[in-house]
Protein backbone atom coordinates (compact mmCIF):
# COMPACT_ATOMS: atom_id res chain seq x y z
CA UNK A 1 0.00 0.00 0.00
CA UNK A 2 1.64 3.17 -1.21
CA UNK A 3 1.85 6.61 1.75
CA UNK A 4 2.09 10.11 0.19
CA UNK A 5 4.34 11.78 2.63
CA UNK A 6 4.26 15.76 2.72
CA UNK A 7 4.40 19.72 3.88
CA UNK A 8 1.52 20.71 3.68
CA UNK A 9 0.74 24.24 5.73
CA UNK A 10 3.88 23.69 8.52
CA UNK A 11 2.33 19.98 8.77
CA UNK A 12 4.12 16.63 8.53
CA UNK A 13 0.94 14.80 6.63
CA UNK A 14 0.78 11.43 5.63
CA UNK A 15 -1.64 10.58 2.87
CA UNK A 16 -3.02 6.84 2.23
CA UNK A 17 -4.92 6.91 -1.04
CA UNK A 18 -5.77 3.54 -1.03
CA UNK A 19 -7.37 3.62 1.92
CA UNK A 20 -10.83 4.56 0.86
CA UNK A 21 -11.10 2.67 -2.20
CA UNK A 22 -10.19 -0.51 -0.41
CA UNK A 23 -12.97 0.12 1.66
CA UNK A 24 -15.06 1.08 -0.97
CA UNK A 25 -14.80 -2.19 -2.67
CA UNK A 26 -15.12 -4.02 0.30
CA UNK A 27 -18.31 -2.70 1.28
CA UNK A 28 -19.70 -3.37 -2.30
CA UNK A 29 -18.77 -7.02 -2.13
CA UNK A 30 -20.62 -7.17 1.04
CA UNK A 31 -23.56 -5.36 -0.20
CA UNK A 32 -23.83 -8.08 -3.08
CA UNK A 33 -23.44 -10.77 -0.82
CA UNK A 34 -26.71 -9.28 0.85
CA UNK A 35 -28.37 -9.13 -2.55
CA UNK A 36 -28.01 -12.84 -2.93
CA UNK A 37 -28.66 -13.84 0.58
CA UNK A 38 -32.14 -11.46 0.55
CA UNK A 39 -33.09 -11.61 -2.88
CA UNK A 40 -35.65 -14.56 -1.76
CA UNK A 41 -37.67 -11.77 0.53
CA UNK A 42 -37.78 -9.38 -2.09
CA UNK A 43 -37.40 -11.06 -5.52
CA UNK A 44 -40.63 -13.61 -5.33
CA UNK A 45 -43.18 -12.96 -8.52
CA UNK A 46 -45.98 -11.91 -5.97
CA UNK A 47 -43.77 -9.02 -4.30
CA UNK A 48 -41.18 -8.26 -7.06
CA UNK A 49 -40.95 -4.43 -5.34
CA UNK A 50 -36.85 -4.15 -5.72
CA UNK A 51 -34.94 -4.84 -8.90
CA UNK A 52 -31.97 -6.86 -9.34
CA UNK A 53 -30.46 -3.77 -11.09
CA UNK A 54 -31.72 -1.61 -8.38
CA UNK A 55 -30.01 -3.24 -5.87
CA UNK A 56 -26.80 -3.38 -7.81
CA UNK A 57 -26.80 0.27 -8.44
CA UNK A 58 -27.65 1.01 -4.62
CA UNK A 59 -25.37 -1.14 -3.23
CA UNK A 60 -22.76 1.45 -5.21
CA UNK A 61 -24.14 4.47 -4.02
CA UNK A 62 -24.06 3.15 -0.35
CA UNK A 63 -20.57 2.17 -1.00
CA UNK A 64 -19.65 5.81 -1.73
CA UNK A 65 -21.52 7.71 0.30
CA UNK A 66 -19.77 5.48 3.92
CA UNK A 67 -16.45 6.07 2.60
CA UNK A 68 -16.56 9.32 0.36
CA UNK A 69 -15.80 11.88 3.38
CA UNK A 70 -13.04 9.41 4.88
CA UNK A 71 -9.50 10.92 3.04
CA UNK A 72 -7.21 8.55 5.29
CA UNK A 73 -4.68 11.04 6.17
CA UNK A 74 -2.50 11.88 9.44
CA UNK A 75 -0.73 15.19 10.26
CA UNK A 76 1.27 16.55 12.59
CA UNK A 77 2.48 20.08 13.52
CA UNK A 78 4.79 21.31 15.71
CA UNK A 79 3.32 24.06 18.27
CA UNK A 80 5.29 26.72 19.88
CA UNK A 81 4.55 26.49 23.98
CA UNK A 82 5.62 27.90 27.35
CA UNK A 83 8.80 25.91 28.67
CA UNK A 84 7.40 24.84 32.20
CA UNK A 85 9.06 25.37 35.42
CA UNK A 86 11.24 22.01 36.70
CA UNK A 87 10.48 22.61 40.09
CA UNK A 88 8.96 19.24 40.70
CA UNK A 89 5.58 19.53 40.54
CA UNK A 90 3.17 18.24 38.10
CA UNK A 91 2.04 20.82 35.77
CA UNK A 92 -0.73 20.84 33.61
CA UNK A 93 -0.91 21.45 29.78
CA UNK A 94 0.54 24.46 28.29
CA UNK A 95 -1.20 26.46 25.31
CA UNK A 96 -0.42 26.19 21.70
CA UNK A 97 1.34 29.44 20.50
CA UNK A 98 1.29 29.03 17.08
CA UNK A 99 2.62 26.13 14.58
CA UNK A 100 6.37 26.57 14.00
CA UNK A 101 7.12 27.21 10.02
CA UNK A 102 7.95 24.33 8.28
CA UNK A 103 10.91 23.90 5.27
CA UNK A 104 11.58 21.38 3.12
CA UNK A 105 15.10 20.64 3.38
CA UNK A 106 15.95 20.17 -0.14
CA UNK A 107 15.14 23.84 -0.90
CA UNK A 108 18.29 25.09 1.36
CA UNK A 109 20.57 21.72 0.63
CA UNK A 110 23.66 24.11 -0.24
CA UNK A 111 23.45 25.61 3.08
CA UNK A 112 22.99 22.80 5.08
CA UNK A 113 24.82 19.91 6.82
CA UNK A 114 25.32 17.04 3.82
CA UNK A 115 24.01 14.70 6.52
CA UNK A 116 20.65 16.72 6.59
CA UNK A 117 20.68 16.68 2.89
CA UNK A 118 21.20 12.68 3.02
CA UNK A 119 18.15 12.26 5.15
CA UNK A 120 15.47 14.79 3.32
CA UNK A 121 12.60 15.76 5.06
CA UNK A 122 11.95 19.00 6.89
CA UNK A 123 13.29 21.55 9.37
CA UNK A 124 11.79 24.50 11.86
CA UNK A 125 13.88 26.39 14.13
CA UNK A 126 14.03 26.73 17.87
CA UNK A 127 15.24 28.85 20.43
CA UNK A 128 17.88 27.26 22.86
CA UNK A 129 15.87 26.01 25.85
CA UNK A 130 13.04 26.78 24.05
CA UNK A 131 10.12 23.85 24.46
CA UNK A 132 7.17 22.55 21.90
CA UNK A 133 4.41 19.56 21.39
CA UNK A 134 3.44 17.66 18.43
CA UNK A 135 -0.59 17.83 17.52
CA UNK A 136 -1.96 15.17 16.11
CA UNK A 137 -4.91 14.63 13.58
CA UNK A 138 -6.54 12.03 12.16
CA UNK A 139 -9.78 10.26 10.35
CA UNK A 140 -8.35 6.82 10.32
CA UNK A 141 -6.67 4.24 12.84
CA UNK A 142 -2.72 5.33 12.35
CA UNK A 143 -0.10 3.69 14.70
CA UNK A 144 2.73 6.83 14.59
CA UNK A 145 6.07 6.06 15.63
CA UNK A 146 8.08 9.24 17.09
CA UNK A 147 11.66 9.19 17.97
CA UNK A 148 13.95 11.88 19.05
CA UNK A 149 17.50 11.40 18.06
CA UNK A 150 15.95 7.89 17.29
CA UNK A 151 15.04 7.31 20.49
CA UNK A 152 11.23 5.90 20.94
CA UNK A 153 9.58 9.35 22.98
CA UNK A 154 6.90 6.33 24.16
CA UNK A 155 9.01 3.59 25.32
CA UNK A 156 12.62 4.74 25.32
CA UNK A 157 14.04 2.22 23.24
CA UNK A 158 16.11 2.85 20.38
CA UNK A 159 14.57 2.91 17.10
CA UNK A 160 14.04 0.02 14.80
CA UNK A 161 12.26 -0.95 12.19
CA UNK A 162 8.25 -1.86 12.33
CA UNK A 163 6.07 -1.74 15.54
CA UNK A 164 6.42 -3.20 18.98
CA UNK A 165 3.51 -3.98 21.77
CA UNK A 166 5.73 -4.74 24.69
CA UNK A 167 7.14 -2.08 25.16
CA UNK A 168 4.77 -0.24 23.20
CA UNK A 169 6.74 1.95 20.66
CA UNK A 170 4.15 4.42 19.25
CA UNK A 171 0.62 6.23 19.92
CA UNK A 172 -2.70 5.53 18.15
CA UNK A 173 -4.42 8.27 16.43
CA UNK A 174 -6.82 9.49 16.62
CA UNK A 175 -7.30 8.28 20.38
CA UNK A 176 -3.98 10.37 21.30
CA UNK A 177 -4.37 14.08 20.28
CA UNK A 178 -1.07 15.48 21.30
CA UNK A 179 2.15 14.34 22.87
CA UNK A 180 4.63 16.99 24.88
CA UNK A 181 7.09 14.87 26.05
CA UNK A 182 8.99 11.94 26.95
CA UNK A 183 6.94 9.57 28.86
CA UNK A 184 8.28 8.62 31.86
CA UNK A 185 5.26 7.10 34.33
CA UNK A 186 2.06 6.66 34.04
CA UNK A 187 0.38 9.55 33.47
CA UNK A 188 3.55 12.07 33.44
CA UNK A 189 5.91 12.98 30.64
CA UNK A 190 8.92 15.51 30.93
CA UNK A 191 8.44 17.97 28.45
CA UNK A 192 10.62 18.48 24.82
CA UNK A 193 13.02 21.02 25.51
CA UNK A 194 15.59 22.20 22.73
CA UNK A 195 18.96 21.92 23.13
CA UNK A 196 22.28 21.86 20.98
CA UNK A 197 23.25 18.53 19.82
CA UNK A 198 26.18 17.18 21.73
CA UNK A 199 26.06 19.33 24.49
CA UNK A 200 25.53 16.50 26.75
CA UNK A 201 21.76 17.37 27.43
CA UNK A 202 19.90 15.62 24.92
CA UNK A 203 18.06 12.76 25.94
CA UNK A 204 19.61 11.02 22.71
CA UNK A 205 23.19 11.29 23.96
CA UNK A 206 22.01 10.52 27.67
CA UNK A 207 20.95 7.47 26.42
CA UNK A 208 23.58 6.36 23.59
CA UNK A 209 26.35 8.44 24.76
CA UNK A 210 26.56 10.20 21.74
CA UNK A 211 25.12 12.66 19.70
CA UNK A 212 24.24 11.55 16.11
CA UNK A 213 21.09 12.25 15.35
CA UNK A 214 19.33 14.72 16.59
CA UNK A 215 15.84 16.21 15.33
CA UNK A 216 12.58 14.29 15.54
CA UNK A 217 11.74 11.10 13.69
CA UNK A 218 8.10 10.39 12.42
CA UNK A 219 6.53 7.07 10.68
CA UNK A 220 3.48 6.56 10.12
CA UNK A 221 1.26 2.77 9.94
CA UNK A 222 -2.16 2.70 8.89
CA UNK A 223 -4.62 0.28 10.04
CA UNK A 224 -5.60 -2.52 7.89
CA UNK A 225 -8.87 -1.81 6.14
CA UNK A 226 -10.17 -4.99 6.36
CA UNK A 227 -10.33 -4.97 10.05
CA UNK A 228 -10.99 -1.21 9.78
CA UNK A 229 -14.06 -1.81 7.85
CA UNK A 230 -15.58 -5.07 9.92
CA UNK A 231 -15.29 -2.72 13.11
CA UNK A 232 -16.91 0.90 11.64
CA UNK A 233 -18.11 0.67 8.17
CA UNK A 234 -19.91 -3.30 8.43
CA UNK A 235 -22.59 -2.54 10.21
CA UNK A 236 -23.41 0.87 8.88
CA UNK A 237 -23.62 -0.60 5.40
CA UNK A 238 -26.08 -3.20 6.84
CA UNK A 239 -28.32 -0.68 8.51
CA UNK A 240 -28.72 1.95 5.35
CA UNK A 241 -29.52 -1.46 3.58
CA UNK A 242 -31.76 -2.42 5.92
CA UNK A 243 -33.46 0.73 5.86
CA UNK A 244 -33.65 0.71 2.58
CA UNK A 245 -34.87 -2.38 1.59
CA UNK A 246 -37.13 -2.78 4.74
CA UNK A 247 -38.17 0.95 5.25
CA UNK A 248 -41.08 0.34 7.04
CA UNK A 249 -39.28 -2.04 9.60
CA UNK A 250 -36.08 -0.47 10.15
CA UNK A 251 -35.05 2.77 10.82
CA UNK A 252 -31.73 4.20 10.16
CA UNK A 253 -29.14 4.90 13.59
CA UNK A 254 -26.20 6.01 12.52
CA UNK A 255 -24.13 8.21 15.08
CA UNK A 256 -21.13 10.08 14.11
CA UNK A 257 -18.19 8.93 16.37
CA UNK A 258 -15.31 10.94 16.66
CA UNK A 259 -12.89 12.41 18.52
CA UNK A 260 -13.09 15.94 17.93
CA UNK A 261 -9.37 16.88 18.07
CA UNK A 262 -10.16 20.37 16.02
CA UNK A 263 -12.42 21.95 18.46
CA UNK A 264 -9.74 20.74 21.80
CA UNK A 265 -6.98 21.82 19.45
CA UNK A 266 -8.06 24.91 18.69
CA UNK A 267 -9.20 25.78 22.31
CA UNK A 268 -5.98 24.73 23.47
CA UNK A 269 -3.81 27.21 20.92
CA UNK A 270 -3.83 30.75 21.47
CA UNK A 271 -3.79 33.56 18.74
CA UNK A 272 -1.45 35.88 20.88
CA UNK A 273 26.07 28.66 5.42
CA UNK A 274 27.46 28.05 8.56
CA UNK A 275 27.23 24.61 10.31
CA UNK A 276 28.64 25.32 13.68
CA UNK A 277 25.56 24.72 16.18
CA UNK A 278 22.83 24.41 13.32
CA UNK A 279 21.70 21.50 14.62
CA UNK A 280 19.50 20.55 17.38
CA UNK A 281 18.24 17.86 19.56
CA UNK A 282 15.50 17.45 22.46
CA UNK A 283 15.66 17.40 26.42
CA UNK A 284 13.90 16.70 29.19
CA UNK A 285 12.55 19.60 31.13
CA UNK A 286 9.51 19.69 33.69
CA UNK A 287 6.74 17.17 34.50
CA UNK A 288 3.19 17.19 33.08
CA UNK A 289 0.12 15.82 33.60
CA UNK A 290 -0.32 13.26 30.24
CA UNK A 291 -1.33 10.19 29.39
CA UNK A 292 0.08 8.00 25.90
CA UNK A 293 -2.91 5.73 26.00
CA UNK A 294 -2.55 1.92 25.66
CA UNK A 295 -3.29 0.09 22.06
CA UNK A 296 -5.88 -2.81 22.52
CA UNK A 297 -4.76 -3.83 18.60
CA UNK A 298 -2.01 -6.44 17.74
CA UNK A 299 0.74 -4.63 16.38
CA UNK A 300 0.18 -7.13 13.25
CA UNK A 301 -3.05 -5.23 12.43
CA UNK A 302 -1.31 -2.32 10.78
CA UNK A 303 0.06 -2.35 7.54
CA UNK A 304 3.81 -1.51 6.64
CA UNK A 305 4.03 0.79 3.98
CA UNK A 306 6.89 2.36 1.66
CA UNK A 307 7.54 6.17 2.10
CA UNK A 308 5.97 6.28 5.38
CA UNK A 309 8.63 7.93 7.14
CA UNK A 310 9.72 11.66 7.60
CA UNK A 311 12.77 13.57 9.73
CA UNK A 312 12.26 16.38 11.10
CA UNK A 313 15.61 18.47 11.51
CA UNK A 314 15.43 20.92 14.76
CA UNK A 315 17.63 24.26 13.43
CA UNK A 316 19.15 26.64 15.72
CA UNK A 317 17.02 29.66 15.47
CA UNK A 318 19.61 32.16 14.93
CA UNK A 319 21.23 30.05 12.29
CA UNK A 320 17.13 29.84 10.81
CA UNK A 321 17.43 33.18 8.76
CA UNK A 322 20.92 32.81 7.25
CA UNK A 323 19.67 29.74 5.79
CA UNK A 324 15.98 30.65 4.69
CA UNK A 325 15.97 34.19 4.64
CA UNK A 326 13.17 34.47 7.32
CA UNK A 327 13.27 35.39 10.72
CA UNK A 328 12.53 32.99 13.07
CA UNK A 329 9.98 33.10 15.79
CA UNK A 330 9.88 35.59 18.92
CA UNK A 331 10.68 33.66 21.82
CA UNK A 332 7.82 32.92 23.58
CA UNK A 333 6.68 34.38 26.88
CA UNK A 334 7.43 32.66 30.15
CA UNK A 335 5.10 30.34 32.33
CA UNK A 336 5.38 32.80 35.17
CA UNK A 337 3.79 35.92 32.84
CA UNK A 338 1.60 33.55 31.35
CA UNK A 339 -0.02 32.46 34.74
CA UNK A 340 -0.03 36.34 36.19
CA UNK A 341 -2.27 36.81 33.55
CA UNK A 342 -4.88 34.61 34.08
CA UNK A 343 -4.58 32.79 30.75
CA UNK A 344 -5.31 29.22 30.82
CA UNK A 345 -3.72 25.81 30.77
CA UNK A 346 -5.40 22.62 29.52
CA UNK A 347 -6.32 18.71 31.16
CA UNK A 348 -7.86 15.97 28.62
CA UNK A 349 -9.42 12.94 30.09
CA UNK A 350 -10.67 10.27 28.15
CA UNK A 351 -12.01 7.30 30.70
CA UNK A 352 -12.75 4.49 27.96
CA UNK A 353 -8.07 4.37 27.65
CA UNK A 354 -5.63 2.59 29.71
CA UNK A 355 -2.47 4.51 29.76
CA UNK A 356 0.93 3.30 29.58
CA UNK A 357 2.81 2.60 32.53
CA UNK A 358 5.96 5.09 31.22
CA UNK A 359 8.99 3.71 29.32
CA UNK A 360 11.65 2.31 31.99
CA UNK A 361 14.91 3.91 30.03
CA UNK A 362 12.80 7.46 30.34
CA UNK A 363 12.42 6.92 33.74
CA UNK A 364 15.82 7.19 34.63
CA UNK A 365 16.53 9.96 32.69
CA UNK A 366 17.86 13.19 33.75
CA UNK A 367 16.16 16.67 33.30
CA UNK A 368 18.53 19.75 31.63
CA UNK A 369 18.08 21.87 35.20
CA UNK A 370 19.41 18.48 36.76
CA UNK A 371 22.53 18.06 34.55
CA UNK A 372 22.63 21.62 35.13
CA UNK A 373 23.14 20.92 38.62
CA UNK A 374 25.75 18.02 37.57
CA UNK A 375 27.83 19.59 35.00
CA UNK A 376 28.22 23.40 36.46
CA UNK A 377 27.01 24.31 33.31
CA UNK A 378 23.98 26.94 32.94
CA UNK A 379 21.85 26.61 29.79
CA UNK A 380 18.38 27.40 30.86
CA UNK A 381 17.37 31.09 30.86
CA UNK A 382 15.75 30.79 34.29
CA UNK A 383 13.50 28.65 35.56
CA UNK A 384 10.49 30.97 37.12
CA UNK A 385 7.86 29.52 39.35
CA UNK A 386 4.32 29.27 37.56
CA UNK A 387 1.29 29.17 39.56
CA UNK A 388 -1.94 27.63 36.74
CA UNK A 389 -5.06 29.56 37.69
CA UNK A 390 -7.22 28.93 35.10
CA UNK A 391 -7.04 24.82 34.22
CA UNK A 392 -9.91 23.84 31.34
CA UNK A 393 -10.81 20.38 31.51
CA UNK A 394 -11.81 18.26 28.51
CA UNK A 395 -13.50 14.77 28.86
CA UNK A 396 -13.60 13.05 25.68
CA UNK A 397 -17.10 12.86 24.20
CA UNK A 398 -18.43 9.00 23.90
Amino acid sequence: MKIITSIDRDSVRFDFPEISKCLRELTVKYLHERIERDRAQFWREDKAFKTRSECEKKAKQFAHDLTDELSSHASIDFQRTLRIPDDGKDYPLPPGLGRFPLNHVDDFSDRLPPSWSERGGAMLPMHQSEALWLHFEANYPVALKMGTGKICAVSGEQWRDGLSRTPQNYCLLPNQPWIDGYAVEKGIIRQFIAEPLSSGFTVEEQLTGKGEWGGIQLQAYPLDPEIYWKERIRDQADELWNQWLFPQEIMLQLCAAGLGVTRIHESRSLVSACYDDVEMGLAAGGRMKQEIYEDDRSSSDYIDCAGNRCFVHLCNSAQWELITGDAPPDSPPSARDYSRHGLPWFDYYDEKQTSLPGGKKLKAIKSVKQLESDTGKGVLPGDEEAKPKVIVKYIKDC
